[in-house]
């Protein structure tokens, strides 16, 4: 599955993405959510009347916008959180203009979280205190505005594999409160991730059934460096649709 996909699509057509429930979501959660939104909507506000938006603040000050380069120079680190991010893109055509990748690097995760028994495994993943899990990736369209999530396979990222599980408790210390390169864009980040909690948690779920079914009609690779499996699942995504559910 290496073609952009859209709207609610699977790399393995029999195990679709499981349909969030807004009824199912408590309503301490949903409190907590509906202020993650606020802070998105403020800053999306903010940024849009000097002319300007959260994938552009992480672009500025470079020569030319291109693919596969990480923006911004570097990534970008919270070393307290221990949460990473950047930004880039690498897939011509449709909506997306480029895409957030999402971390938690090695001191941000909990000692006794293990990365997954894999013995299929073929690659070298990081380890110690260089051990990182990719949590999300967050598309964005040529108006840096986003329109949908996707979890991926291990080697579009380089990451150490965790469960699922350890994934999902991983989500909560995701925190981005620094000004470089932009406090607005650090803040929507942050509180994306709270906003669209639910469908990240489906995703990442989803994202190790379809690895396990991937491995098992494919018994002779590593399923995680196959690279004709690169997104795993992706969920198109509305702020102001989402929040009028959560409403509702």
């Amino acid at each position: 599955m290496n073609d952009q996909p859209t709207g609610f699509s699977s790399a393995v057509a029999e195990l679709p993405i499981p349909i969030v429930q807004v009824g199912s979501i408590s309503l301490a959660s949903r409190h907590e959510m509906l202020s993650a939104s606020k802070v998105i909507v403020d800053c999306q506000r903010a940024l849009s009347k000097a002319g300007f938006n959260v994938v552009g603040e992480v672009i500025k000050g470079h020569e030319g916008f291109f693919e596969m380069n990480h923006y911004p120079d570097g990534d970008v680190f919270d070393q307290e959180s221990h949460a990473q991010y950047y930004y880039h893109a690498h897939r011509e055509g449709g909506l997306e203009h480029g895409h957030f990748h999402t971390f938690m690097r090695a001191q941000g995760i909990a000692s006794d979280v293990t990365p997954m028994d894999y013995p299929q495994a073929s690659e070298e993943w990081p380890r110690g205190d260089q051990a990182i899990a990719h949590l999300i990736a967050i598309s964005m369209d040529p108006w840096g505005l986003p329109i949908g999530l996707f979890a991926c396979n291990r080697w579009v990222t380089g990451e150490t594999w965790y469960s699922s599980t350890d994934t999902i408790n991983m989500l909560k210390d995701f925190s981005v409160d620094h000004a470089y390169p932009s406090w607005p864009t650090n803040l929507w980040l942050t509180s994306m991730l709270k906003l669209f909690r639910p469908q990240i948690e489906a995703l990442l779920t989803h994202r190790d059934m379809v690895v396990g079914a991937w491995q098992h009609m494919h018994p002779e690779h590593d399923a995680l460096e196959d690279r004709t499996l690169e997104i795993t699942g992706y969920l198109s995504i509305s702020v102001e649709e989402w929040v009028s559910a959560l409403q509702a």
